[in-house]
């Protein structure tokens, strides 16, 4: 990640910048060493969380890629299963008028020709439909179709490819925002760095233990938000 890369330079350049400052007066010497050890002990936390931050994130946006390239998989095979079963139904019903052309002209020939016409799934239905009566039984099922013996094997693998997909997106979804959250961490942390550097500018020992003190406990959220984020 680019945020990660940046931080840890900034870090440190800190760190030179401290090791190159003016010497101060003997009597703080010790003080002014202590805030010194915080902020170095500040910057190499950054620095590693930094790095740790980056790292997770470029690993669930991976996650997310796949996830989102699988739900464009699963959803493109399912409608092609749906294309052949619209197909395949089309079919049958165009067998299916023929049938009945044929049926009610008295063309016994050609009906028995189209009755061994339909597919398997769909003749198990129209053998069903046919113990109906439904050429002279006005309650019968107005088609094959409508019968509780048709199955249509393909739609329901659509449909189960469909619903496959739906989830694929979602994990993707939930992916990408956990990489977000890792990215947010990068840009709290470059906080961090920004507050450390102003303390520096300060020649108060009182400010400058403030502006470290505020920089520490921004630090302390941010790990304990890497600690509680869910690791690719």
């Amino acid at each position: 990640m680019p945020e990660a890369n940046v931080n840890t330079e900034i870090a440190q350049h800190l760190r030179e910048h401290g090791e190159h400052h003016g010497a101060p007066e003997p009597q703080s010497r010790f003080h002014l060493e202590m805030v010194e050890i915080l902020e170095a002990i500040l910057l190499a936390l950054v620095a590693i969380l930094t790095a740790w931050s980056g790292y997770q994130a470029a690993l669930w946006d991976g996650a997310s890629a796949r996830e989102y390239a699988t739900s464009s998989r699963l959803r493109a095979n399912g409608n092609t299963l749906q294309l052949t079963s619209n197909q395949q139904l089309i079919y049958n019903t165009q067998t299916l008028g023929t049938w009945l052309q044929a049926a009610t002209t008295g063309d016994a020939k050609l009906a028995a020709i189209m009755a061994r016409r339909f597919t398997p799934n769909y003749a198990v239905a129209f053998d069903a439909w046919l113990k109906t009566s439904p050429l002279t039984d006005p309650a019968a099922p107005v088609g094959p179709r409508f019968m509780p013996e048709y199955k249509d094997p393909l739609a329901a693998q659509a449909r189960a490819l469909d619903g496959h997909a739906t989830d694929a997106f979602g994990a993707g979804v939930e992916s990408r925002d956990r990489a977000e959250h890792y990215v947010r961490v990068t840009v709290l942390l470059a906080a961090v760095l920004f507050l450390i550097a102003l303390g520096q500018r300060f020649k108060f020992r009182g400010v400058r233990v403030a502006v470290l003190g505020v920089a520490g406990l921004t630090l302390v959220y941010t790990l304990i938000a890497v600690l509680t984020y869910p690791r690719a």
